[in-house]
């Protein structure tokens, strides 16, 4: 059982959680970040050698320090940087541990528990009192569902990583994002049998403002379709998923069944906001229609709750960028809240 007091505890070691230890350091905080995951653990997620659709200046920690060998960096190349920063400026960031509860014992200290795993497995558990908590998590602990009959079964995946053990299969990708896009262009361009089934409005969606795909994945896509490697559905739900078939209804009513091997539904994913709503944070709807996300001051980034703060993906400014800006606003504005506490106190 380990004790630890703090100033400032970090929830999430993505880029804005990296970013918050960073100002953290600068502003001689004592701090720790907790990561259920590993460094960086959604971009880890993203698709074996994906591109980045942002350019350097918007994913690196320090200008110039982000060297792709293209214009825009791979995954992994954006991976190795984020890991040598921390490793760079030594920042104390406990990966592999899950924060499980939050309390609040006084106005100025919360508790809180821990859980992880040794290196033989063996359960452990921590405990650490902070001044102040600062949420970076990511938004893809829930991918949303369809909620249709067989989407349980083991064909279907909510996640895309690689199109290698799907060569010369029956796939169906149901998605109207970059996410969905991608994968139906990655799964065409090698070998995949691919159909991808998206709404009306997101395929004739040309607004990048209103989440339209990017233009360099529609174009090579468009170019799978007319080459005949890729089949695009306009469907309006999806009925069932059978062992064999996915059964869906189109855009002009029309009931179709599609033959397949295995289904990828990438329809957007959640935060898990459990812990800040048991800590009374007040939540409101997103700027998509499906999403939920804390209500916090546009100024400080200080939710309803005192002492609470929020930065990153799950917020509504969903762009590594902003989740790298933000926190080297809001951690100088925690340390001063800090510094006002400590000079009331005495």
């Amino acid at each position: 059982m380990n004790h630890e007091s703090l100033d400032l505890l970090i929830i999430g070691a993505g880029p804005a959680g990296l970013s918050a230890a960073d100002a953290a350091a600068r502003e001689g905080l004592s701090y720790l970040v907790i990561e259920k995951g590993t460094i960086a653990n959604t971009i880890r997620g993203y698709p074996v050698g994906r591109t980045l659709f942002s350019t350097t200046n918007e994913l690196e920690m320090r200008a110039g320090a982000l060297k792709p060998v293209r214009e825009k960096p791979t995954r992994e190349e954006l991976l190795s940087h984020y890991i040598h920063f921390v490793l760079d400026q030594d920042l104390r960031i406990n990966a592999g541990e899950e924060v499980v509860e939050i309390e609040r014992e006084e106005r100025d200290d919360f508790v809180v528990r821990t859980k992880s795993q040794d290196v033989v497995g063996r359960a452990t558990t921590a405990t650490y009192h902070a001044r102040r908590l600062l949420f970076a998590i990511g938004a893809m602990d829930h991918p949303r569902r369809l909620n249709v009959p067989g989407e349980d079964s083991p064909k279907v995946h909510h996640r895309f990583i690689e199109p290698y053990p799907y060569v010369r299969k029956e796939v169906l990708v149901v998605g109207g994002g970059n996410s969905a896009a991608e994968a139906a262009l990655f799964l065409s361009e090698e070998g995949a049998h691919t159909t991808m089934a998206i709404w009306r409005s997101d395929w004739e969606n040309r607004d990048p403002k209103a989440g339209a795909m990017k233009h360099w994945v529609r174009s090579p896509l468009e170019r799978e379709i007319t080459e005949g490697r890729l089949r695009v559905v306009l469907y309006k739900q999806i009925d069932e998923i059978t062992e064999r078939e996915v059964a869906l209804t189109t855009d002009a009513g029309e009931q179709l069944k599609i033959a397949n091997d295995v289904a990828f539904v990438l329809v957007g994913s959640d935060a898990d906001l459990t812990l800040l709503l048991k800590l009374g944070v007040k939540t409101e709807a997103g700027r998509s229609a499906f999403t939920e996300v804390p209500v916090y001051n546009p100024e400080t980034f200080e939710t309803n709750v005192p002492g609470i703060y929020v930065a990153g993906h799950f917020t509504n400014a969903r762009h590594i960028k902003p989740a790298i800006d933000v926190p080297r606003k809001v951690v100088p504005l925690i340390a001063q809240s800090l510094r006002k506490t400590v000079g009331t106190k005495r």
